[in-house]
């Protein structure tokens, strides 16, 4: 008897190609004849297609691959279009952001002009993906939560790379685009303000990325658990008795007490990691506009312990005659 598809069984069910509810309104249709994959069928849904992009769609991607090529195509450069060493050092490339010197000044391309292009076109690029989710999802009387979801990434990525820099009077203050170049960035603007570990919204959006992977994978392997009763099925599952939702109910119960319903679970899950990108925005937002050190403001509220007096009182670099500005 083949149970019900899940990550552990090598069972494959699908059904004839749908294209979908129909769309009122004038819309243009949806394109492309549906096909089923095999390997997509053990992930998800088998069939791919057919697919709608609309007038946002369509400038969105031309945006983004706008965005990529400048940034691409820069990575080239710097390594004298050597396409051996662009592979090799893919990597550690990087499209820096202007020189502090020039603040919020246009600068010449060679200079910066370059990132702030690529930074335009990539955000106008992620904000017409983002109105085209939304309005994808009022056309299909859904409700809105993956647009402010998605929002909720868009507001930290513009915090580092726009709104931050505008406050503190300097493009030179983003993050350059690049893979490990961007880390490198985080290491070392945690060490100029003091160690954001002691960032107290950074604490708390570390708590909410490991609150929602514990809470997605408890309801993940609830789902997975059941799955051979139907566990997939969750509204019809959840006015029914004896059924695969009942039965996890009634583990959680017996584990620890309380359960979650097949609606409180994601919406536990969403707030959790809608929030951790909305408080770690917060924390890098405050980091030198509000708070210079994070580790002597840890000192200051009893968040950390002071070092021993060894070499005297620990005094503020940033505060001392000939440092940087």
């Amino acid at each position: 008897m083949a149970e019900y598809q899940n990550i552990f069984t090598r069972v494959q069910v699908h059904g004839p190609a749908y294209p979908g509810i129909p769309v009122s309104g004038g819309r243009a249709e949806r394109v492309g004849k549906p096909t089923f994959s095999h390997l997509f069928g053990k992930i998800g849904d088998a069939q791919v297609g057919p697919i709608y992009l609309g007038r946002l769609g369509i400038a969105s991607l031309i945006c983004g691959f706008i965005a990529f090529e400048i940034i691409g195509l820069n990575m080239w450069a710097s390594v004298n279009w050597n396409p051996v060493q662009f592979v090799r050092q893919l990597f550690w490339l990087a499209l820096e952001p202007p020189p502090p010197a020039y603040g919020l000044r246009l600068p010449p391309l060679a200079q910066g002009g370059w990132w702030l292009m690529a930074g335009f076109f990539l955000t106008t690029s992620i904000l017409l993906w983002w109105a085209r989710v939304y309005r994808r999802a009022r056309a299909l009387g859904l409700g809105t939560h993956v647009a402010w979801a998605f929002a909720a990434a868009i507001w930290l990525y513009l915090v580092l790379g726009f709104i931050r820099p505008l406050l503190m009077g300097s493009f030179g203050e983003a993050v350059p685009f690049g893979i490990f170049p961007h880390l490198d960035w985080t290491a070392s603007f945690s060490l100029r303000y003091g160690n954001l570990f002691y960032n107290p919204f950074h604490m708390l959006s570390i708590a909410f990325l490991y609150g929602s992977t514990l809470l997605f994978a408890m309801h993940a392997a609830t789902v997975l658990a059941t799955s051979r009763y139907g566990a997939e099925r969750e509204v019809e599952q959840i006015i029914d008795r004896g059924t695969a939702f009942e039965r996890g109910a009634l583990f959680w119960r017996w584990t620890m007490g309380f359960n979650a319903t097949a609606e409180s679970i994601h919406r536990w899950a969403w707030w959790f990691a809608v929030l951790c990108p909305v408080a770690g925005g917060i924390g890098i937002l405050l980091t030198g506009t509000v708070v210079d050190n994070w580790y002597l403001w840890g000192v200051k509220h009893g968040i950390a312990a002071p070092y021993p007096h060894i070499w005297g009182n620990i005094v503020d670099p940033s505060t001392l005659p000939g440092a940087p500005k």
